[in-house]
């Protein structure tokens, strides 16, 4: 009996921690860094969103979900849930990704010179997870001149 108790004390304890569970998001306004090994990623994404995510692909052009998408709302890391953009930030720059022209204040985005496939870019990762989100360029439309071009992979959108 004292075994039971203390297996029940034990599995109570722990689901109220949440030890032991892949939680994929966390609390948005949590700034708290996320620190996971490659293994914890790869429970815990698709193998499309470990790609583009952690090895730094890209979605083929024209293809992604919210490529053309015009609803209102919030996007998101899709690795970490992470706020980023908003609806109103988004633009059409015609170049096959997502577009925005700013992110969201408060140090969201790290940008990070790229050198690969013989080119010098901006990249933009998860300022809490680190994961690749995109790449950041200066022949943006808008008033802020920027084109945050982001992966349809790297982000979750919530509607208003």
């Amino acid at each position: 009996m004292q075994k039971l108790i203390l297996i029940s004390s034990i599995l109570f304890l722990i689901s109220c921690t949440g030890k032991g569970q892949n939680t994929k998001k966390t609390a948005m306004n949590d700034s708290t860094k996320i620190n996971r090994t490659e293994e914890e990623w790869k429970k815990i994404l698709t193998p499309e969103q470990y790609h583009v995510l952690r090895e730094k692909g890209t979605d083929r052009p024209f293809t992604g979900k919210y490529y053309l998408n015009k609803e209102k709302g919030m996007y998101a890391c899709a690795a970490c849930g992470n706020e980023l953009f908003t609806s109103d930030m988004k633009f059409d720059s015609d170049c096959g990704w997502p577009s925005f022209d700013k992110e969201i204040a408060g140090d969201k985005i790290i940008k990070k010179k790229d050198y690969s496939f013989g080119m010098v870019r901006t990249e933009i990762l998860c300022a809490k997870c680190g994961s690749h989100l995109g790449h950041l360029f200066d022949d943006g439309p808008t008033l802020t001149g920027m084109r945050y071009c982001v992966n349809s992979t790297s982000v979750d959108f919530k509607k208003k």
